[in-house]
């Protein structure tokens, strides 16, 4: 029963039950927030206008948590989230991993549009 309490953890190291505090310095705050940025713009490069892209940060006792989402014009709104290590947001986030969030929701946003609207579309000329 010991390892499903939360108050068990080892003396000294963390308090018992309570999660390892991070602090990010301003410039690991800035560094997140260009990589963030970064992938709302590469999504919004793969959507049509129509398509809203934003994100979130919040810094908490866990450390950073990045959110990206994407409301298509149609359809559910769908998000990314993230909680990067201290040693991802100091090297950077991964270029190719940067790419496969904003292809990954904008993908999953096209989806969306299309699962809404369906197959009943009427062809406005010929």
């Amino acid at each position: 029963m010991n390892g499903n309490n939360p108050y068990a953890g080892s003396p000294g190291v963390v308090e018992a039950g309570q999660p390892e505090k991070v602090d990010l310095s301003t410039d690991q705050k800035d560094a997140l927030r260009q990589a963030v940025a970064g992938i709302v713009s590469r999504t919004q490069s793969y959507l049509p206008d129509s398509y809203a892209v934003g994100s979130e940060l919040s810094y908490g006792a866990n450390g950073a948590q990045a959110t990206v989402a994407v409301q298509p014009p149609v359809g559910r709104a769908v998000s990314a989230g993230f909680a990067p290590d201290l040693e991802e947001i100091e090297t950077g986030l991964d270029e190719t991993d940067r790419d496969e969030v904003a292809q990954g929701l904008a993908a999953s946003a096209a989806a969306q549009v299309m699962n809404a609207v369906g197959d009943d579309i009427e062809p406005t000329a010929r």
